[in-house]
């Protein structure tokens, strides 16, 4: 139950195409344990830094079709403006053609599924760089640390242990010793406080990416330490990207290969494999994720783990 001992904003949205709230901003959630994120029942509760500040906000799924957002905080009015793009409002898979049984079995049993539009860029990219070359497990634990390190407290009743990410500066400002002791090593360092001195200028992205989605992402390429993978996660979470491929990730091209030809493949073969759902490749990728009749080769981590804490 949300509590009731602080008033909220609120705002009611109603789709025209159904929207899984669950499936759709799970795409937020950087890991078990993630202090900006937690799911309650009927209700995702998140915590954001909205340009007027920052923010926690409660999506409850009232209908496939009825969607209900309560914020609390100084960013409270602007989230709940962009509420339905969050959710998905925007995301239009109608020119999406399913035809493998796979994805048309995905598209059955998962027709909320949309790609969320949170329009925040260094929200979504500081976590993304901590997430290159690691193993997921080391990299959420890392992040867990700097955002209980160097975050505020979630506004407004919330859940145990809710905090929100540091803003731009606090980001610029984290010396190296704290980075290596959150366990990041310099080079994902300072790809990250070179994204955090840039922050007003990534933000301007969201806005571009409409007219100029290749502009957008040369642009993050731009940076040093972001390459197409990690352009590829801003994409995805940040601009409602349904296209953004998440090329060199360790499982992408794998699942993708195995589910729809039943083989492994690399990511060269990824590309012309996805070529007939232009526009909706990553949707493609996102539906085999979720899907259980995806096979997947069961082995082991492609990397050993690195604590570099320790290094």
């Amino acid at each position: 139950m949300i509590p009731q001992s602080a008033e909220p904003e609120t705002r009611d949205v109603h789709v025209t195409r159904p929207v899984n709230v669950a499936l759709t901003l799970a795409l937020l959630r950087r890991g078990p344990g993630d202090p900006t994120f937690r799911r309650d029942g009927r209700h995702v509760w998140r915590t954001s830094r909205m340009p007027s500040g920052p923010v926690t906000y409660a999506v409850e799924q009232v209908s496939p079709f009825h969607v209900r957002g309560r914020a609390w905080g100084a960013g409270r009015e602007e989230l709940l403006e962009r509420l339905p793009q969050l959710v998905g409002a925007d995301d239009d898979p109608t020119s999406f053609v399913p035809d493998h049984p796979v994805l048309a079995d995905g598209v059955r049993r998962f027709p909320g599924l949309r790609v969320p539009r949170t329009g925040l860029v260094l929200e979504a990219l500081i976590p993304a760089i901590i997430e290159q070359k690691v193993l997921g497990i080391d990299a959420f634990a890392a992040q867990r640390r700097l955002i209980r390190r160097f975050g505020e407290p979630a506004p407004g009743p919330v859940p145990d242990g809710m905090q929100v990410t540091p803003d731009a500066e606090r980001w610029a400002a984290i010396t190296s010793w704290e980075w290596h002791l959150a366990g990041v090593d310099p080079s994902r360092a300072r790809a990250a406080q070179a994204s955090a001195r840039l922050a007003t200028q990534l933000e301007r992205l969201a806005d571009r990416h409409a007219v100029d989605p290749a502009a957008v992402y040369r642009g993050l390429r731009t940076i040093p330490g972001v390459g197409e993978w990690t352009a590829a996660e801003v994409g995805y979470r940040a601009l409602g990207d349904a296209d953004a491929v998440p090329f060199g990730d360790f499982h992408v091209a794998n699942d993708v290969g195995t589910a729809l030809l039943g083989r492994r493949i690399d990511d060269a073969e990824l590309a012309r494999v996805l070529v007939p759902w232009a526009g909706h490749r990553f949707r493609v990728v996102r539906l085999i994720q979720l899907s259980p009749l995806a096979r997947r080769e069961r082995r082991g981590p492609r990397l050993a783990r690195v604590d570099h804490r320790r290094i």
